[in-house]
């Protein structure tokens, strides 16, 4: 059962017109966030596909899996890419180490199989 109300002392409008507004605003919204995280899957997936070639050639010129250098450049660069879009960067760096293991990972595997 449905029930329609008019504006109260407040002045809020109808629960049921303000109910559709709000779940067409979070349907928009949601949409947005659905394409947005299908956009960093298949970034991911496309870094991924770089740091494999990376892996490889490293395999094949018995180079370290980690370059620890790198890693810390490209944390401090992230960080401030972070902070010029106001994200937090201490969330950054944690997505960025969790990448760089992940990466690591598979150059280890890599490795062990040239």
């Amino acid at each position: 059962m449905t029930t329609s109300h008019t504006s109260d002392a407040n002045g809020a409008g109808a629960p049921d017109a303000t109910d559709a507004a709000v779940r067409a605003e979070l349907s928009r919204l949601r949409d947005s966030i659905d394409n947005i995280d299908a956009a960093v899957v298949h970034m991911l997936a496309e870094r991924f596909k770089c740091t494999q070639q990376v892996g490889y050639l490293k395999a094949n010129h018995h180079l370290p899996p980690a370059d620890p250098a790198r890693e810390s450049r490209q944390i401090a660069r992230l960080r401030e890419l972070a902070e010029s879009a106001k994200l937090d960067p201490a969330f950054a760096e944690k997505l960025l180490n969790f990448i760089i293991a992940e990466v690591i990972r598979h150059h280890e595997t890599i490795a062990k199989s040239s």
